[in-house]
């Protein structure tokens, strides 16, 4: 028997076992002493993959756990933001995705947005909602809209969204929607169309795979701080860089010049040197002349 053949032959064995710890009977080919540790692998797997779902339950009552607890301080992180003019539109703003699929009017319109609310559901691991608390404004009637992802392990992931109450002539998705059917006309493809903050909110693809909502949840929702004050961090780390930059380029400019100052130093040093030694050899020939 050849060695592909043997380990073939091996790989149905293996693929036989059962996930109960019992082997198939097609293994009772492998020599006694391969079919006790297999056995024995087997057994070992069993215990690996019964403390790994019994760690999932401990990991899941622990993030509930502290879920509970950073609420208070979640709530008293909104009481404070709400004191800022424009904090949520400014950090959307300076947030590299987020950013992206803003457009123009939709920025105008997330001014009036006064508080952001992420709430995972009490099974962790069966989705979450995201919550955009709105002032008074003149785009929709709506006090708050809210987006759920539903991905629990009973049927297919899925996600739906408040129906927004737009006013007359505002509504922002359907001018979106407008502009896009013209882009279609003019050949464009497709994936050039572009994606904007509303139609993501009102679109339910693949709930699995929202990487917006992923981004808000998990990257805007823990710490918006760092993306409001995005410009002033920049300032702080980028002015200073670019001035110490511009001081090494003024530095070494004044060693060049001081480098080129003493060359042409030395350059006239040995000019006048030369003319001095050339002086001297000729008022040596015409005393010698004189001589004879």
């Amino acid at each position: 028997m050849s060695a592909t053949g043997a380990s073939s032959k091996k790989s149905r064995k293996i693929e036989g076992s059962s996930s109960t710890g019992d082997i198939d009977e097609n293994s009772r080919d492998f020599d006694p002493e391969t079919q006790k540790s297999l056995e024995e692998i087997d057994a070992c797997q069993n215990e690996i993959d019964a403390l790994n779902e019994k760690a999932s339950e401990e990991i899941l009552k622990v993030e509930q756990k502290y879920n509970k607890l950073r609420k208070p301080f979640f709530d008293k992180r909104n009481d404070l933001i709400e004191k800022i003019p424009n904090f949520w539109v400014t950090a959307f703003v300076n947030h590299p995705q987020i950013s992206a699929i803003l457009d123009e009017e939709e920025e105008e319109c997330l001014h009036f947005m006064c508080k952001l609310e992420v709430e995972e559901f009490e099974d962790i691991k069966s989705g979450y909602r995201i919550k955009f608390f709105f002032d008074e404004n003149p785009y929709f009637e709506n006090n708050v809209i809210v987006k759920e992802f539903h991905l629990g392990s009973s049927g297919d992931p899925a996600s739906h969204s408040t129906t927004i109450k737009w006013k007359n002539g505002m509504d922002l998705t359907k001018k979106q929607k407008e502009r896009q059917a013209q882009m279609k006309n003019s050949q464009k493809r497709r994936h050039e169309l572009p994606r904007t903050f509303f139609l993501w909110f009102s679109d339910h693809g693949d709930a699995s795979a929202d990487d917006i909502a992923e981004v808000i949840k998990d990257d805007m929702w823990p710490n918006p701080l760092q993306y409001f004050l995005v410009p002033d961090i920049e300032v702080e780390n980028g002015l200073d860089d670019d001035e110490s930059d511009d001081d090494e380029v003024d530095d070494s400019a004044v060693v060049e010049e001081e480098g080129k100052d003493e060359e042409d130093a030395e350059d006239e040093e040995e000019g006048e040197d030369d003319i001095d030694e050339e002086e001297a050899y000729e008022e040596g020939e015409e005393e010698g002349g004189k001589g004879e």
